[in-house]
């Protein structure tokens, strides 16, 4: 066996077992040091491939945790309100939208999110919708209506029994384009959706009855 240099030389059979044990030990080391950093630079980059990132969504007609204007209720002419959002990442085949009410019926004790727009397939160059328009002939070509708790497609705005209200409206941009869901529900949707997710956006608005 070659000395490295400023090694002493090994006196005997047990010196000769330990030196060569020790060189085993510490290439063994360097080789599972190594693969740990290549294992996590390549779990890093799939992440960084696939993690979600964040898009802007905002509307004109109220500010993030702010209230939602009555015409937007079904106190109002319970039209959908303007949506605009930004940041859809390039990869991205599809967007989705879903508005839900997590505090149904009462905040104080909620018991069910209660569900009043999912949309899906909007095309990704897509950057917002006007208000109102939520039928199906005034969405983008390709986009999809789903069902809300209602059970009927298109928007149904808030319209708490009691207490002030969460209203969350959620953007997905996806890496494909869904299939025709049936029923095309919040739940089927979102099982639809895992995996695919590229990027989400949130905007968050209350509102409480006024009568």
């Amino acid at each position: 066996m070659a000395r490295h240099a400023g090694m002493p030389a090994p006196d005997s059979t047990t010196d000769i077992l330990n030196l060569t044990g020790g060189l085993f030990v510490r290439g063994l080391t360097h080789s599972l040091v190594g693969f740990g950093v290549a294992l996590a630079m390549a779990s890093g980059a799939a992440y960084a491939a696939k993690g979600n990132t964040t898009m802007e969504l905002n509307s004109r007609a109220f500010a993030q945790l702010a209230d939602i204007p009555s015409q937007y209720t079904c106190e109002g002419s319970d039209q959908s309100p303007p949506l605009a959002w930004s940041g859809v990442p390039a990869g991205a085949k599809s967007l989705a939208l879903i508005v839900d009410d997590p505090d149904a019926p009462d905040p104080a004790a909620p018991r069910m999110t209660w569900v009043h727009w999912v949309l899906y397939n909007l095309p990704p160059n897509t950057t917002g919708l006007e208000a109102g328009k939520s039928r199906a002939s005034d969405l983008p070509a390709g986009t999809r209506d789903g069902l809300n708790d209602w059970k009927r497609e298109g928007y149904g705005g808030p319209c708490p029994p009691i207490g002030r209200h969460r209203y969350v409206h959620k953007l997905y941009a996806l890496d494909i384009v869904l299939p025709a869901l049936h029923p095309a529900t919040k739940a089927a949707l979102e099982k639809a959706m895992q995996g695919h997710v590229l990027a989400e956006g949130e905007l968050v608005g209350y509102y409480q009855k006024k009568r």
